[in-house]
């Protein structure tokens, strides 16, 4: 158990919390802008799997990471824009359309996984490739910062830029004034000139660039390679985080990077003499935890 604490407490721990923040933040990012907008993104899940399973697909066929990448990040807006037409143009019901997202990204990449590559269980036997990560000799002299931060994954250092650029986007341009306003109030922006279902197409396209980047770091940065079901609930945790974070870019960032404390915590418990199922609750506790405390503080504010 000592040889655990010391590991929790090493700055090798603190590294893996930011890679395995990575493909939480992306996605939470995502589900701020469109909640902002008023269409929360209920199938952020099944766009990771989808962007997922498209970048590392196309890239190991190609073997071309950057083609995947940006075939990846198609996949995921088009999934998303594919939600926004069931909702806003046949004005279906957004969470059942979210569902459905989830559901189809769940079974259509097993099944065309099993098409390209023969594998039943979802996966590909195709030559994986990775996207770079960004390292840093210079930090090498300072071992403790150089675990941290001095070899991550290029897409984790585009998460953690994405929090000032959404912070930006949704507080210093006038495009994201119109988001926030369409998702506060659709009726006083329309009467103002304010294209409603523009700014919430865009909303939700952002989103699924978002959540689909979050899935590429998954199978072409944190791992090599797309697996069934690789995202694991992340995308309905993901759902949760802005509301955690106050719904703001800042708050969702310190919220995300909680729960990769929460996952990270699990990973090096997984090692101890304990059974293996309680480290693995970890994660799902804490979403669950969170959700009564916010339910909570909502309640004592409208008290």
């Amino acid at each position: 158990m000592d040889g655990i604490l010391q590991s929790i407490l090493s700055a090798s721990f603190a590294g893996a919390v930011l890679r395995i923040t990575t493909p939480l933040l992306f996605p939470s990012l995502g589900a701020l802008i469109s909640d902002r907008a008023g269409v929360i993104n209920i199938g952020l899940e099944g766009i990771m799997l989808t962007a997922a399973f498209t970048g590392a697909t196309v890239g190991a066929v190609l073997q071309n990471a950057l083609i995947g990448l940006v075939a990846g990040m198609v996949a995921g807006i088009l999934m998303a824009l594919l939600l926004a037409f069931f909702h806003l143009t046949l004005n279906g019901n957004l969470i059942l359309g979210g569902v459905a997202v989830n559901i189809l990204g769940a079974a259509g990449t097993v099944a065309l996984g099993y098409q390209i590559g023969g594998a039943r269980a979802g996966g590909l036997q195709l030559p994986a490739v990775s996207l770079p990560e960004v390292t840093l000799p210079f930090l090498q002299g300072t071992p403790a910062l150089y675990d941290v931060i001095g070899a991550q994954n290029v897409l984790t250092w585009v998460a953690f830029a994405c929090v000032p650029v959404v912070w930006f986007l949704l507080y210093q341009m006038p495009i994201g004034r119109h988001l926030r306003a369409v998702g506060e109030n659709p009726t006083a922006a329309a009467s103002v000139g304010i294209r409603v279902r523009r700014m919430r197409y865009l909303a939700l396209a952002l989103s699924g660039l978002l959540a689909g980047l979050g899935g590429l770091h998954l199978s072409m940065g944190y791992l090599s390679g797309f697996s069934r079901e690789m995202t694991a609930g992340r995308g309905y945790i993901a759902l949760v985080i802005p509301a955690l974070g106050g719904r703001s870019p800042w708050g969702t960032a310190l919220a995300a990077l909680l729960f990769g404390v929460f996952a990270a915590l699990e990973t090096r418990l997984g090692s101890a003499a304990i059974p293996s199922q309680l480290p693995q609750m970890i994660p799902y506790a804490a979403t669950l935890i969170a959700l009564i405390l916010y339910a909570a503080q909502r309640k004592r504010r409208t008290v």
